[in-house]
């Protein structure tokens, strides 16, 4: 990021984004731009820029419209939706803040921030608001909110907008549900408001991971695209708004139960990070978004192991003589991580008791998991075991002892969902009741990865004798018992799972190594869910598995390849009882998992291209490594198209100027070279195949024809 301050205009510059900060006068900062970068401004372009920006006066309106802040105040004459909402008593309703300091970090084109302070000296209310353009041009914004009077505020939301420009004239946003998530949707960006609210407590199976809007018809590598995502695991809200005077904005921010939030004199409120990402199409997009994750100091460093997960091979029925024989089979195809699933401990055996009493059940497993982690460990795989820490069920030991510790409201007991209730980890006896019980699990066994469940939606989400609403604590206390388990037991793995893929956000990413997309694995849904899941998160953060040959969520049958094929795309892993498989079966898996092996660096490390192709039958996807010099593309046929044979297949993301050679995989002698350019342009023609099939194509530069 470069910054230039001049006559309180802020310019910010990293990777190809630009955007222009306006400080001047003492009202809060507005963004006059956000999108490509404008290259290098002198002081009369920055003015020139922000003047072009600003609202003009129009007929029956304001005198001197303001332009709209990165916390929209209704003082400012702003009729959309307010950044800041609350109340003291019935006043202080609306805020109008005044620029009290700024301060700037960092230098250069790779990064930099901005933090500015405010004071509402009639509301006394403190405001910090932090603007950061990360060296992926990524940029994120959060606020904080303090009570500087002696009387509570009752704090009603905070939410921060960016505005996008006239060109921004259509909204796609994700749908979803259990087994379906991530299901794309588009509406046009009109006059007035598409607001997604989401209550469940949790990110969702219907949460819209990534908000975008853009020009008419934006794809994967075409069209001008903004987009946001919230890092918060809990209740949110995210919206698109454009007022009758022209002016956009998209934001997002947590969504708050009425009283959930009230700061006592000297008390503040910090919002979720809001993340925000220009490009030319949504690979562009999703590039800013991996780039930053893969920067982390915590993002994993180690390859990822290929997981062996023994859900679907068991379910409740664990035998350790069992259990022995598909850890041998995992060896044998060459899974590197046991996970043992759900039904290890007391009462445990289905899914309507158990929840909370979280001791080795001493019947089924009479000496503990130690002759099964040592089983595991001397086959050369690391252990893993799954838990659902923040829920409880009524038949446990736990419930008839605490019964109090159960989040609900009005002296009633919430709906049960999945036979369980909710554990009040905002309680702090029982919150160190389940550190403790996970903190000893992990001193007695050498466990590397918590599979971490959580399997209900919160209804009635209150906490203690006033059953006063809960969400937003609890959400805090589960980030904050995963950080001290993984500062207690460094190295300590955990996945976010959530009946499958409904707590994936960069919330809970700062404290997972990663998401488990779907409890479905059938590998055309997987499509889907895969492809829009990495439209947020890079491939080594994704749990994409083969399954068994016959889905039992969809009832669909589908050969190795398809399934392996698939799960390729992710942190791959293997949801089967292949001690039950044939020779061969397990012959051909071991194969794709060696396949795994050799690309998983390429895989983890490259770009994730998305083509689109103009036929809805077939999918092209990819990664290119960071140097050019590689790739490997799926090219899925998703149904029976229209037209056969199917045409030709643009190959985008490559270097113009290089030769590739491009094969089939298994078809070595089928191979052509032709250069980057020839590939995104031109494309080549595939062979026609079955619907619900896939083919690898394997690209490598070609020595001899460099240029």
């Amino acid at each position: 990021m470069r910054f230039n301050v001049t006559s309180g205009l802020v310019q910010l510059r990293a990777a190809g984004v630009g955007v222009v900060l306006d400080l001047r006068g003492d009202r809060l900062p507005r963004v006059v731009h956000w999108g490509p970068d404008l290259g290098d401004l002198g002081p009369d372009d920055l003015v020139a820029v922000a003047d072009a920006g600003a609202p003009a006066a129009t007929p029956n309106s304001l005198d001197e419209p303001q332009p709209v802040g990165l916390l929209p105040e209704h003082a400012d004459g702003w009729f959309g939706r307010p950044g800041l909402t609350g109340h003291r008593s019935g006043r202080d309703w609306s805020t109008r803040f005044d620029l009290s300091s700024v301060r700037f970090e960092g230098a250069g084109t790779g990064g930099g921030a901005v933090e500015v302070a405010a004071y509402d000296k009639t509301a006394g209310l403190a405001l910090r608001i932090e603007l950061e353009l990360t060296p992926s041009g990524l940029l994120r914004t959060r606020a904080a909110v303090r009570n500087e009077s002696t009387e509570p505020f009752t704090l009603g939301g905070v939410e921060l907008a960016l505005p996008v420009p006239p060109e921004a004239t259509e909204v796609l946003d994700l749908a979803g549900r259990w087994g379906r998530e991530r299901a794309p949707q588009r509406t046009p960006f009109g006059v007035g408001a598409r607001v997604r609210e989401n209550r469940r407590g949790r990110t969702g199976g219907d949460a819209s991971i990534l908000f975008a809007a853009g020009s008419p018809g934006f794809g994967f590598r075409s069209g001008q695209v903004w987009a946001l995502h919230l890092g918060w695991s809990g209740n949110h809200r995210l919206y698109a708004e454009r007022l009758s005077s022209g002016e956009a904005v998209l934001g997002a921010g947590e969504l708050l139960s009425a009283g959930e939030v009230v700061l006592a004199a000297g008390e503040e409120y910090e919002s979720p990070w809001l993340y925000a990402a220009y490009g030319d199409g949504l690979d562009e997009v999703s590039a800013r978004f991996h780039q930053y994750l893969r920067s982390r100091p915590a993002h994993p460093a180690q390859p990822r192991p290929v997981v062996l997960n023994t859900w679907e091979a068991v379910y409740f029925d664990h035998d350790l003589d069992r259990l022995k024989e598909l850890a041998d089979a995992g060896a044998e195809v060459g899974a590197e991580r046991f996970v043992l699933d759900d039904g290890w401990f007391r009462h445990r055996r289905n899914d309507h008791a158990g929840l909370g009493d979280w001791y080795v059940d001493e019947q089924v497993w009479p000496d503990g998991l130690r002759p099964l982690v040592d089983h595991v460990v001397a086959l050369g795989m690391d252990f893993g075991l799954w838990v659902e820490p923040e829920m409880i069920s009524l038949d446990s030991d736990l419930a008839r002892a605490h019964p109090d510790w159960i989040l609900g409201t009005g002296g009633r007991i919430p709906p049960e969902a999945r036979h369980q209730q909710v554990l009040d980890l905002t309680n702090p006896a029982a919150y160190d009741y389940i550190l403790e019980r996970l903190d000893a699990l992990l001193t007695e066994y050498p466990i590397a990865f918590l599979k971490w469940d959580h399997n209900r939606d919160l209804v009635e989400a209150g906490s203690g004798p006033s059953g006063a609403p809960a969400v937003h604590r609890q959400t805090l206390s589960t980030y904050r018992l995963m950080a001290e388990l993984r500062r207690r037991h460094p190295g300590l793995e955990i996945e976010s799972c959530s009946s499958g893929g409904a707590r994936v956000d960069l919330g809970i990413l700062q404290h997972t190594d990663r998401i488990w997309a779907s409890d479905c694995i059938d590998a055309l849904e997987r499509q889907q869910i895969q492809r829009w899941t990495a439209a947020l998160l890079p491939p080594e953060l994704i749990g994409a598995h083969v399954g068994a040959p016959w889905s039992l969520t969809t009832g669909r049958w589908h050969d190795l390849s398809f399934r392996a094929g698939t799960a390729l795309f992710g942190h791959f892993g293997i949801e089967w009882d292949i001690s039950r498989a044939s020779a061969q079966e397990r012959a051909d898996l071991a194969s794709w998992v060696a396949l795994y092996k050799e690309l998983r660096e390429l895989l983890h490390t490259g770009e994730v291209v998305r083509a689109d192709h103009p036929d809805p039958a077939s999918w092209v996807h990819g990664v290119v490594s960071e140097s050019r010099d590689q790739a490997v593309f799926a090219v899925v046929a998703m149904r029976t198209a229209l037209t056969s044979p199917p045409g030709r297949v643009r190959l985008p993301g490559l270097d113009p100027d290089r030769r590739y050679r491009v094969a089939v995989l298994g078809d070595d002698d089928g191979a052509v070279v032709i250069t980057g350019r020839a590939l995104g342009a031109a494309g080549l023609r595939v062979p026609t195949q079955h619907p619900e099939r896939l083919l690898l194509l394997r690209i490598t530069s070609s020595e001899e024809g460099m240029t």
